[in-house]
């Protein structure tokens, strides 16, 4: 029987790989929106991180998702990651 593959993505703070299940999220869409996205699949560029509030709070002090996705970040973004970690 074939093995099913499992996606591996790598965090953008950590620079683990980690299973995509693993990971949260944060995509910029096409209209220039940030969402927080659970699901994996929505259109736009994406960033994953870790799901621990450690990194969380890091990616957020040092802004490193802004300079990937290039848009402003608001923190309501952060504190939804923060509820989906605990």
């Amino acid at each position: 029987m074939k093995m099913k593959k499992i996606p591996m993505r790598t965090c953008v703070i950590t620079k683990e790989k980690c299973e995509k299940r693993d990971l949260l999220r944060i995509v910029r869409t096409p209209l220039g929106d940030v969402i927080l996205d659970p699901t994996g699949k929505a259109n736009g560029r994406g960033a994953y991180l870790k799901r621990d509030k450690e990194v969380i709070k890091k990616a957020k002090t040092s802004k490193i998702l802004e300079r990937i996705l290039e848009v402003n970040i608001p923190d309501s973004i952060y504190e939804d990651a923060m509820k989906l970690c605990e």
